[in-house]
């Protein structure tokens, strides 16, 4: 199995900046894809940006310009900078992945999420 351990979350004001971080850990053998979703209180879970083996990203609207996500293959990790964040912004933020696992001879498909990190927009 994959874990994804999140990191970097907190209390900050509005106007400010934090940067997320998920570290992937366990018999891996390639990761494809890997997003970083919110779910604040009462809404569904959302999309906030996802990056692929590539480096392609996509960005939900609500934080193009403002958020870069970007990874480190080498070290299967996965960040978040978050800069003018908003008070709507505040929310419990959710590291995904998926790919490939090594289980004894054979590669598996994988598909984990972190268990979130709080972030906190606020004066």
């Amino acid at each position: 199995q994959v874990q994804l351990v999140e990191s970097g979350g907190g209390l900050v004001q509005p106007g400010g900046s934090l940067r997320l971080s998920c570290g992937a850990s366990g018999s891996i053998f390639s990761i494809s894809a890997m997003g970083w979703y919110r779910q604040a209180p009462g809404k569904q879970r959302e999309l906030v940006a996802v990056i692929n083996s590539g480096g392609s990203t996509n960005y939900a609207d609500s934080v193009k310009g403002r958020f870069t996500i970007s990874r480190d293959n080498a070290k299967n990790t996965l960040y978040l900078q978050m800069n003018s964040l908003k008070p709507e912004d505040t929310a419990v933020y959710y590291c995904n992945a998926g790919g490939t696992i090594v289980t004894g001879s054979r590669l598996e498909v994988f598909g984990s999420w972190g268990q979130g990190t709080q972030v906190t927009v606020s004066s």
